[in-house]
């Protein structure tokens, strides 16, 4: 644990120390501005809830969050420094855990500087703020699944371009995997527990569930087992580009 915490501290502290963080997050917050009180019809809508806000999120880290994850290996395997990093005494599950870390706990600060919109509702009207504090955790599993993929995608190129599109599509596979042209697509030929096995895969149905306010364990289950698996992909790709 004081290997993960030192590599977390590192990395997160790197990520200030350019302006890039910061940039990050002031088009993070515009773009939840405007996708909510503009394309969403926050106003219009007459209802005392963030559903335009957390609609919204799945579209926005598709983008945005392959933008924090296209560096933390492709960059380390370009400079060189990831040999450094290997001669460290951490182990590669370590440097994996902590530099994910790191990046999940920027994006939460990303998410967290949003609580302006929660305080206008409020002020609005009367919303249900468990509700909304359930999305806020849906987002954030969400948001931790899209960057798990992305952190992976990352250990198998030096190319940050090529990580960055890569995840992006990746990420809108497992997003369109629950929608209907999708299902369609399969269905002429798929039995029926296929296409519900394709269709739990889908990041929309389990954020959706979520944000009713009610934090189902297989919605739990599939985000910690998606981080999971992405994870070790991601300690696989890096000892596989080791050993080579």
């Amino acid at each position: 644990m004081n290997n993960i915490s030192a590599i977390f501290k590192r990395e997160l502290r790197a990520y200030f120390s350019t302006p890039v963080a910061y940039v990050f997050i002031v088009i993070f917050l515009f773009l939840t501005g405007i996708f909510t009180f503009y394309i969403g019809g926050f106003y219009e809508s007459n209802q005392a809830d963030l559903t335009p806000f957390f609609s919204f999120h799945p579209w926005l880290y598709l983008f945005l969050i392959p933008a924090i994850s296209m560096r933390l290996w492709s960059e380390e395997r370009k400079t060189g420094t990831i040999e450094l990093l290997m001669t460290l005494p951490v182990s590669l599950a370590e440097a994996v855990v902590g530099k994910y870390l790191a990046a999940w706990c920027f994006t939460a600060i990303a998410l967290a500087l949003t609580f302006p919109i929660w305080i206008t509702v409020n002020y609005l009207g009367e919303p249900d703020n468990t509700v909304i504090f359930v999305s806020y955790i849906g987002s954030l599993l969400m948001a931790g699944g899209f960057l798990a993929i992305g952190s992976c995608i990352s250990a198998l190129t030096k190319n940050q371009v090529i990580a960055f599109v890569v995840s992006v599509v990746i990420c809108f596979a497992f997003i369109l995997s629950g929608f209907p042209l999708v299902l369609d697509f399969f269905s002429s030929w798929a039995p029926q527990p296929i296409l519900d096995a394709i269709s739990s895969f889908s990041f929309l149905s389990h954020f959706n569930s979520i944000m009713k306010g009610v934090i189902d364990i297989r919605d739990i289950i599939f985000f910690a087992s998606l981080i999971s698996l992405w994870l070790y992909l991601n300690t696989l790709a890096i000892d596989s580009n080791k050993a080579r």
